[in-house]
């Protein structure tokens, strides 16, 4: 059976502590938003992982020469504490949240609740990144990529929704084979309550 796990874990990247003396610029482009100038790149990924350097799937050091590509749902993060500005267009239109956030219900399914729990994580000092590629929502590190493997595969979850008995053997499977735990997590939309439940393995 699955228990609930109630996580934190201290980072230098805490919520609390992104701060920066001005705000980066960012444009958006194609449902992606680009940091241009390549010193804001490096201070925002040193920041907290954020970002991928362009042409650097994997870097070893957190300075580049290359503009950072964010994904809608971190810049949306980073707005929400006034990290960056993001502006669009030749006339360099600024994009509100409340527009990034209507954009970003159109490119995400459920966004609303993946959203939460991403907020939920990064606030509790996780590093967050998609988790595509193990076939759940986040893959979420204690410490940043490069660093650990992603200790953790989290999968979001609405409260009324089913999850059978085979969807748990195969995410536990994965999760087994890439040696990661595996996470449901269950956001009440409308409260700050998130349920995180986690998987133990053992042989029968």
């Amino acid at each position: 059976m699955p228990r609930t796990l109630h996580v934190y874990c201290p980072s230098p990247y805490n919520k609390a502590e992104i701060t920066m003396s001005k705000h980066i610029t960012v444009e958006f482009i194609e449902n992606f938003l680009v940091v241009w100038d390549s010193a804001q790149s490096s201070e925002l990924y040193k920041m907290g992982y954020y970002g991928k350097p362009l042409g650097i799937p994997k870097p070893k050091i957190a300075e580049f020469n290359v503009p950072l590509i964010l994904d809608l749902m971190e810049g949306l993060y980073l707005v929400e504490n006034k990290i960056i500005e993001v502006e669009e267009g030749p006339k360099n239109k600024k994009v509100r949240l409340k527009e990034l956030k209507r954009r970003a219900r159109k490119l995400y399914d459920e966004f609303d609740s993946k959203y939460a729990v991403y907020r939920d994580l990064r606030g509790s000092g996780f590093i967050v990144t998609p988790g595509i590629k193990y076939g759940c929502d986040f893959a979420v590190y204690k410490h940043g990529p490069g660093i650990e493997h992603a200790p953790y595969m989290v999968s979001v979850k609405k409260n009324e929704e089913d999850m059978t008995a085979t969807d748990i053997v195969k995410a536990g499977r994965l999760a087994t084979t890439v040696r990661k735990r595996f996470i449901v997590a269950v956001p009440e939309l409308g409260t700050e309550k998130i349920q995180y439940l986690i998987f133990k393995w053992f042989k029968a």
